[in-house]
């Protein structure tokens, strides 16, 4: 089988052109659930899903981004979410009012973590998901392009 090669400058080759981020994947023991969570409470839509293991729901943005993957496998051990540090691993949305996100995400079942504004003013906010993932609140004094 012929290897595909990238250019280590960032552009790709012309063959393959440039590599763009795809998804991050999350192996999670209820899919479904924790779909539905996210796009009730977060604004995301599933674009793509199977009804039969391992049941993978790929979850969009409202740009129609993919980003995220929900799957749940059991060859793979799921991690205990809950017990790692939200610096370890988080999902992080843009909420201008991140204040506001974080009451309502908690109304829904979420669970307040940490709230800290850093020195250029840009508030960020941790909650965990009813399933311990951690997401991250991002209200920045200097949006990224996009936002």
């Amino acid at each position: 089988m012929p290897r595909q090669s990238f250019a280590m400058d960032g552009r790709g080759s012309a063959e393959s052109g440039p590599m763009k981020f795809e998804h991050l994947a999350l192996n999670v023991p209820d899919v479904r659930a924790m779909s539905r969570w996210y796009v009730e409470h977060l604004g995301l839509s599933v674009v793509r899903s199977l009804d039969a293991e391992p049941f993978t729901h790929f979850l969009a943005d409202d740009t129609g981004r993919v980003f995220i993957e929900f799957y749940s496998n059991p060859k793979a051990p799921y991690p205990d979410y809950a017990a790692a540090h939200p610096l370890v691993l988080h999902v992080a949305f843009f909420a201008p009012d991140a204040g506001a996100a974080q009451a309502k995400l908690v109304e829904a079942g979420a669970t307040a973590f940490s709230d800290d504004t850093m020195p250029d003013g840009s508030r960020l906010i941790f909650v965990r998901d009813p399933w311990g993932v951690p997401v991250q609140l991002c209200q920045r004094s200097k949006p990224f392009p996009g936002f």
